[in-house]
């Protein structure tokens, strides 16, 4: 919590149109796999043990796919729609694995305005240094909305 310090909110539904774009280009390194197995305990060998890793179809170890879910959902909380907005539905497909240290670009897509549900639905691409499609899917989003009757002393403690 910051306090004294007034919080920006993502945008509106009203404030979207389908076919808006977002692009972003996320290097995996090895402090956001350490925090990741960190807080998670996850011990999986397939995700940190070269020797074993190599016994398998990988070669090497991968990043968790929860990893890669998270930087669609970090986009998402960021960006498009931005803070205030929430995640209530994702089909995400992991087609290839993702190596540590690769790069990725990620693409997100407004493909569907739903105003009635009060939701956006966002088409998510990845692919790796090769263009070969690490992350495929979508994502439904509740955008960002302040019930009236709040005060902006409410909003001053975010």
């Amino acid at each position: 919590m910051i306090l004294g310090k007034k919080r920006r909110i993502g945008r509106a539904i009203e404030k979207i149109v389908e076919g808006e774009k977002l692009k972003l280009t996320e290097k995996i390194e090895d402090k956001d796999l350490l925090l990741y197995l960190g807080l998670t305990n996850d011990s999986n060998p397939l995700y940190i043990q070269h020797d074993y890793a190599s016994q398998t179809e990988f070669d090497k170890p991968i990043v968790p796919t929860i990893m890669l879910n998270g930087i669609v959902t970090s986009a998402i909380s960021k960006y498009l729609p931005g803070p205030g907005s929430h995640i209530t539905e994702q089909h995400l497909l992991f087609p290839n694995p993702v190596y540590h240290y690769e790069t990725i670009d990620f693409l997100f897509e407004v493909i569907r305005v739903e105003k009635e549900r009060h939701s956006i639905v966002i088409k998510v691409e990845a692919t790796n240094e090769d263009g070969q499609s690490v992350i495929s899917g979508t994502v439904t989003v509740i955008p960002p909305s302040i019930r009236e009757n709040l005060t902006s002393y409410a909003m001053d403690n975010f």
